[in-house]
């Protein structure tokens, strides 16, 4: 799959080709359920090892996950099937529940003088969540990352202001504060977490770094 990703960018010249043949293929999936099985698995193969990867590498991060979650029920019919059932919310629901913990942070933040460069909205998509689920034995109740916000300010000061911010409106989960701007991973990564139990009590987590983080 390397060398046919290395290939695709090698032979395309003009970045324009790569970004029509993942448009293609976007396409291609939407409409996968109307040929034959062996071919439906073959393009999704193909898809998750190949486009999807191919379009996070360009930074098109929502579209590799699209393409991903097209893909993914061709894949694993059966992981899907108990992923959707299990999972009450569909994607675009959560995306609509973020809309409104957003309004509601960047209102206090407001109050409290700190104007945040961006604000990221994160729902997990069904793909991705399978594969950490594989990593926590299909357990549901150890996923507390559902939904994600990620803050970007200016300085660290405001990062754990913005923190103490966030605990004032919702609690806390126990053991779900880590703070990797004061112990940073060992490949440099730095960024605050913190889950909490957030509208209608959903476990909610928010990620909170500077810019140049």
């Amino acid at each position: 799959a390397e060398n046919i990703r290395k290939m695709i960018l090698a032979l395309s010249k003009d970045l324009r080709v790569v970004l029509i043949k993942l448009a293609d293929r976007l396409h291609n999936l939407k409409t996968l359920s109307a040929i034959p099985v062996q071919k439906q698995k073959r393009i999704a193969l193909e898809t998750s090892e190949i486009y999807a990867p191919l379009a996070y590498r360009l930074g098109m991060s929502n579209l590799a996950g699209e393409l991903e979650d097209l893909a993914f029920p061709f894949l694993h019919p059966q992981e899907h099937k108990w992923l959707v059932k299990n999972i009450k919310e569909r994607y675009e629901e959560r995306q609509i529940y973020l809309g409104k913990v957003k309004e509601i942070v960047e209102k206090n933040l407001k109050e409290n003088g700190i104007a945040p460069l961006k604000i990221d909205l994160r729902a997990k998509r069904y793909a991705s969540l399978y594969k950490k689920l594989l990593r926590y034995d299909m357990n549901l109740e150890q996923i507390y990352d559902l939904v994600a916000l990620r803050i970007i300010v200016k300085t660290v000061e405001e990062c754990y202001a913005v923190m103490g911010i966030i605990h004032q409106l919702w609690p806390p989960l126990p053991g779900r504060i880590k703070d990797y701007i004061a112990l940073p991973k060992p490949n440099g990564y730095r960024s605050i977490h913190t889950t909490v139990f957030c509208l209608d009590k959903k476990p909610t987590e928010f990620q909170i770094r500077t810019l140049e983080m």
